[in-house]
């Protein structure tokens, strides 16, 4: 495995998937940012950031717990997108892409947690 978080994929994924949901938050009104926005923007973005910070510790168990957290801020961020749906923040097909993209990194975060689960001390 290799020794830089950029080629990891699942990371590259979740951080595709927060600079979306950045461009997306960053032309609603004052009070959407200020409320739904930031949450949205920083529980995506802590998927990414969980999954760096996991891999750069030293033991594989430090790594799977960070990939919890990872996991914990996926489901929060499906939550926030819900809510940009139901308050017509984002079009039903908007929220279907990105839902669908969030799922797919949930999926590839349990693979990769089941990879470093087998004790890599290099992962």
């Amino acid at each position: 495995m290799s020794n830089r978080i950029e080629d990891i994929e699942i990371y590259n994924l979740s951080e595709e998937f927060a600079d979306k949901i950045w461009f997306l938050v960053v032309k609603w009104d004052f009070f959407a940012k200020d409320t739904i926005g930031k949450q949205l923007v920083r529980y995506s973005d802590s998927i990414g950031a969980n999954i760096a910070e996991g891999f750069g510790r030293y033991h594989y168990k430090e790594n799977k717990n960070f990939c919890f957290f990872s996991r914990g801020s996926i489901i929060e961020t499906k939550g926030w997108l819900r809510k940009a749906k139901t308050r017509s923040l984002i079009d039903e097909e908007t929220y279907q892409s990105l839902f669908q993209q969030l799922e797919a990194i949930h999926l590839k975060l349990n693979i990769y947690l089941k990879f470093i689960g087998k004790g890599r001390a290099d992962t």
